[in-house]
């Protein structure tokens, strides 16, 4: 666990992302969780890794999704879904449910900060020459 925190630490976050997503008549919190990380990575644009010849597995993705019931979301399968990196995801309380007492459904609404994280290279890039 410590060496892990080290290693965080040793990071830098390159990109923040938010993203929404609902499901109106399943109920299915996965599914909107799904679709707010999918809003999240459509406003993403990544050209850093093949411009510096970086491999995407040295980004740690990290995922939080806020929804109403937290304990209902499949943490795991939506990791797996990512593209990209070594993927973390975490579901919180947030979002919004809204009862739609006609149609007898509730319509659930997640919110996802999708972070990714690279290891500091500082040390490797200046932006002008030192004498």
């Amino acid at each position: 666990m410590a060496e892990q925190m080290d290693k965080q630490a040793s990071e830098k976050r390159v990109i923040l992302e938010m993203g929404t997503g609902n499901d109106l008549y399943g109920g299915d919190y996965t599914k909107a969780a799904s679709r707010a990380i999918q809003d999240a990575l459509h406003h993403s644009s990544i050209v850093l890794f093949k411009s510096l010849g970086y491999d995407h597995s040295l980004m740690r993705v990290q995922v939080t999704i806020g929804v109403q019931e937290p304990d209902k979301v499949d943490t795991k399968a939506l990791a797996a879904g990512l593209p990209r990196g070594r993927a973390e995801v975490t579901a919180v309380k947030g979002g919004l449910n809204i009862d739609d007492p006609e149609q007898g459904t509730t319509h659930i609404v997640a919110t996802a900060a999708v972070e990714a994280f690279l290891p500091d290279m500082a040390k490797d890039w200046r932006l002008t020459e030192q004498d």
